[in-house]
């Protein structure tokens, strides 16, 4: 896949879990407080996040995606988006004539 082409998949990517932001905290029920002290972020940040006021980084992506598929309530939302979890997953597989990274064991099968 060329730069562009995963650049283009990256910002879907984003584009979809900022769709999603208020939806998922809300099943939560946390505050945009706690959500932020959980990932590392301002409250500030966070709202302009959520407002889409400001994109979202690549590593911040990465630890509200993580943070939301090791929740249950949150994992069966992302889950519904069909390829969407894989899709990360595939964008973090680093190949050197081998896949080095894989999936969690057993997370295959939740798929």
């Amino acid at each position: 896949m060329s730069y562009i082409q995963e650049k283009n998949v990256r910002d879907e990517t984003i584009q979809l879990l900022t769709e999603l932001l208020p939806v998922l905290r809300a099943i939560l029920g946390i505050s945009q407080e706690e959500i932020a002290q959980y990932i590392g972020i301002s409250r500030q940040t966070y709202c302009a996040l959520e407002l889409k006021k400001r994109q979202i980084s690549w590593n911040t992506f990465l630890s509200l995606f993580l943070f939301f598929i090791s929740n249950e309530k949150t994992y069966e939302l992302l889950k519904t988006k069909k390829g969407y979890i894989a899709q990360v997953y595939g964008m973090l597989q680093y190949e050197s004539g081998e896949k080095s990274v894989q999936y969690p064991q057993g997370f295959e099968n939740k798929q």
